[in-house]
């Protein structure tokens, strides 16, 4: 086959790096000549982020780039992830009372065929019931004993228990990049100038400063929040959600353990404060360290001393990190398809962006046009992917909502007016009944319906089901209980730390 579809990818980072990879893998792109894949990246710009958490797609995703998982683990300082921890978004610390905490776990609640339990769990007493994800999973016990989801030696990317990792984000790409280039992606360096545009509105070449003009068949913009060709180029309108997710800014760092036998904890550590929360990843040899806030409801030097709270001491240098919570309507515009920052960044709370690239690139190698006109998915895709956003918003707005704390942030965002209406109506329906498969679609979901229910339950969020409702006879709902309690306890004896597992992988 001749050499008719050429595809230019402006940037690199994850983004460009894993939508080179993956479309290379895709279509197979070593060895034959259907298909010219070239990645375009500035030496000059620099990669954002300073630890970077992912959800447990990641490991497909990995897998089906033919990427070795131990020597993914080395090469990224990673460590293993199983969910996240959310300390006091109910209310605020106080002396007078215990610390709120709950647990999200990658791991869906142990359903059987004899019970419903996230009903026997609604039924059971709220004064002295355990909470939700200690009652009904095994991988709570596990992941707070900081114990990894696997042994040394399983298969690599599967587990007993779901997982994702935490790693640094520069040296993922270049694992990214090294893959890409084995696939047969052509790397060339230099610094993007301006885009010309045909006379029908598409791009006819790009302009740079090291390799002068530069063509394709269809245009990648991986040049993040710039957003130099779908944006500059083109003029994709940006659809801020401001008004239902506050949070705009990121104060980030990291800093090294203070021993090298430091524990790592098996999962991300999100702690709220006054206008928004703190990050904490434990990588191998760090830990990356941010606070995420509004900077309508607090200010730079403010979020500054929050983040020294935190830490304990000011011996780190942070960076700030300004973002617009939001998204393009129009993600493929003719022949350029947005991937990554250019298409839309909400905030770093359930590690969405490395999600949202991972779904777009997949959409784009299934509906790529062999035929026919360039853009003739463009309305396919922009539908898909700003439903996944519309969803993940919803998703990231029920973390907040719920909350009792009496800040200026926690209230504006508990009001009504910043809750979109698909969610009102979905909590009215939750207070009734739990969260089901049924009240989603599958291809526009990031999360699936139990990762609402660890939300909702993890922040008191009351269901009341109707007398006999599911309802288990007590003592059976107590040894099913009993029984996951016992398989997270043996689950613990057996699993090595997080830090053990690590050091025998990089040894």
């Amino acid at each position: 086959m001749a050499c008719k579809h050429r595809i230019l990818i402006v940037g690199g980072g994850t983004a460009g790096w894993l939508t080179a990879a993956y479309l290379a893998r895709f279509f197979r792109l070593a060895g034959q000549g259907g298909i010219e894949i070239t990645l375009l990246e500035s030496p000059e710009m620099g990669i954002i982020g300073v630890g970077e958490g992912t959800f447990p797609t990641i490991r497909s995703t990995l897998d089906f780039l033919g990427i070795d998982e131990t020597s993914f683990l080395r090469a990224t300082s990673a460590t293993f992830k199983q969910g996240v921890r959310f300390d006091d978004w109910l209310h605020k610390p106080s002396p007078d009372r215990a610390r709120h905490q709950y647990f999200h776990p990658f791991e869906a609640p142990l359903y059987t065929d004899d019970a419903n339990i996230v009903a026997c769990w609604l039924h059971k007493d709220e004064l002295s019931r355990p909470r939700f994800a200690q009652a009904v999973s095994i991988q709570h016990g596990v992941a707070e004993s900081r114990r990894a989801p696997k042994k040394l030696g399983e298969s690599g990317f599967s587990a007993p228990l779901n997982y994702a990792y935490h790693f640094d984000a520069s040296r993922f790409a270049r694992v990214l990049q090294e893959r890409a280039m084995e696939l047969g992606v052509k790397h060339v360096a230099g610094l993007l100038t301006g885009a010309e545009l045909d006379a029908d509105g598409t791009i006819a070449r790009i302009l740079t400063r090291e390799q002068g003009t530069l063509k394709a068949d269809l245009y990648i913009d991986c040049s993040g929040f710039r957003a130099e060709l779908i944006g500059k180029a083109l003029g994709s309108g940006f659809k801020s959600v401001k008004h239902i997710l506050f949070t705009d800014r990121a104060l980030a760092c990291k800093i090294p353990y203070p021993d090298p036998d430091t524990p790592i904890e098996s999962f991300t550590i999100a702690t709220a404060h006054a206008a928004g929360w703190s990050w904490d990843i434990g990588l191998e040899s760090s830990r990356g360290i941010g606070c995420v806030y509004s900077s309508t409801h607090m200010t730079d030097d403010q979020a500054a001393d929050v983040l020294r709270t935190y830490i304990g001491h000011d011996a780190y240098k942070a960076r700030i990190i300004p973002f617009e919570p939001g998204y393009r309507e129009a993600q493929w515009i003719g022949n350029c398809v947005a991937v990554g920052l250019s298409g839309g960044f909400l905030e770093p709370l359930e590690s969405t962006g490395v999600l949202l690239i991972e779904a777009a690139v997949a959409m784009l190698a299934e509906l790529f046009p062999f035929a026919g006109p360039i853009d003739a998915p463009a309305r396919r895709f922009n539908k898909l992917i700003v439903g996944r956003y519309e969803r993940i918003i919803d998703f990231l707005k029920l973390h907040y909502c719920l909350s009792n704390r009496d800040e200026p942030f926690w209230r504006d965002n508990a009001d009504p007016a910043s809750i979109p209406e698909t969610l009102q109506e979905l909590l009215r329906q939750w207070r009734h009944r739990p969260p089901n498969r049924f009240d989603f679609l599958l291809d526009l979901e990031s999360f699936a319906f139990f990762n609402y229910q660890y939300i909702l339950y993890g922040m008191d969020f009351r269901t009341s089901l109707s007398e006999g409702s599911d309802e288990f006879p007590s003592a059976a709902t107590d040894k099913l209980f009993a029984r996951i309690r016992s398989f997270s306890e043996q689950a613990t004896k057996e699993l090595p730390t997080n830090r053990a597992l690590i050091r025998q992988i990089n040894a």
